[in-house]
């Protein structure tokens, strides 16, 4: 059986935001570096998608995010296992979300 390894940084990301599609930056903790974390919109479950958090690297120096590069216009919720974090957010087309769980 062939084993995956998963990256633990990333190079660039390709937003494709305008009209009704934003997107979502969650900024995470180091410990959740290499997790995938889903997210849906609110009040569908069933319609989750998700995307692994990767150490990114800015101006500003190395922080750990989940980018989520396309995501309909609306409210969307977050799934962690932290009930304490901030599990909804409000995309709106065009723009970058920011969700923090620093």
């Amino acid at each position: 059986m062939a084993s995956i390894t998963r990256p633990r940084s990333a190079t660039s990301v390709v937003l494709d935001i305008g009209g009704e599609v934003g997107a979502l930056v969650l900024y995470t903790p180091v410990a959740y570096l290499g997790r995938e974390i889903e997210v849906s919109p609110a009040g569908d479950g069933a319609r989750r998608t998700h995307t692994a958090v990767l150490e990114r690297r800015a101006a500003g120096g190395a922080f750990c995010a989940a980018v989520y590069p396309a995501l309909a216009a609306g409210e969307w919720r977050v799934w962690g296992d932290d009930e304490s974090l901030p599990s909804t957010v409000r995309i709106e087309g065009g723009t970058v979300a920011e969700l923090d769980w620093r």
